[in-house]
This record gives C-alpha cells, sequence and structure tokens, in this order.
C-alpha cells in the first residue's frame, strides 16, 4: 500500500507501507509487493510463514474463500489474516512465493 497523499510520479521507500502492520519500508525492514501494489514487510511473511506453514493455522474462519490482499484471487487454501488491520489476507500460495523471493534476495 502507499502512504496517503504519496506522489505516484515519485514514491520514495517512506511511502510505501506493509497492509499486514503498516510500517515503512526501510533498508532493515524488505518487503515484496503483489498485485496492485499490496505489500507485505519480512516481518509479517515471516509470522504468516511460521503460523500457515509450520503450524497449519488457518484464519478463514470457515469462510471457504478468502480474497488475498497480494494477488487479489478468491483463494481456497489456508490464509492469514492480519490482527491489526484484519482485512488484509495473504493466501499460502502468495506466502511461499513471497518467501523465496526474500530468500533469493538474501543470497
Amino acid at each position: 500500500m502507499r502512504r496517503q497523499g504519496t506522489d505516484h510520479a515519485n514514491v520514495a521507500m517512506s511511502d510505501v507501507l506493509c497492509d499486514f502492520c503498516h510500517s515503512e519500508w526501510t533498508d532493515s525492514r524488505p518487503m515484496i509487493e503483489g498485485h496492485l501494489g499490496a505489500c507485505v514487510c519480512g516481518q509479517c511473511l515471516a509470522e504468516a510463514y511460521r503460523a500457515v506453514i509450520l503450524n497449519g493455522i488457518d484464519d478463514r474462519d470457515g469462510v471457504p474463500a478468502l480474497d488475498c490482499t497480494m494477488c487479489r484471487e478468491a483463494r481456497e487454501e489456508p490464509a492469514r489474516r492480519s490482527a491489526a488491520w484484519p482485512e488484509a489476507i495473504i493466501c499460502t500460495r502468495c506466502i511461499t512465493m513471497a518467501t523465496k523471493a526474500l530468500e533469493r534476495d538474501a543470497q
């Protein structure tokens, strides 16, 4: 997401916010961008990975499919919902793809 009032012709790092915690993108807080400017920071991604992939937690709460904030698709797989911003949801596929992208960047 972008900070309100961002000049879209001149986006600074501090204008880019994580959709899941609303923290700014910094050199020490990597971000992954999804569809239509959606972003997840490395910390929120790690939390989602631990919850969904490692611990099998599914925040769909009985809803068959949720719209993923990152890919904008209605997904029927386990997903993680932001505790702070419940409208922000990341699906298993996006968790996996974003984690692989950050791992590649770290090398």
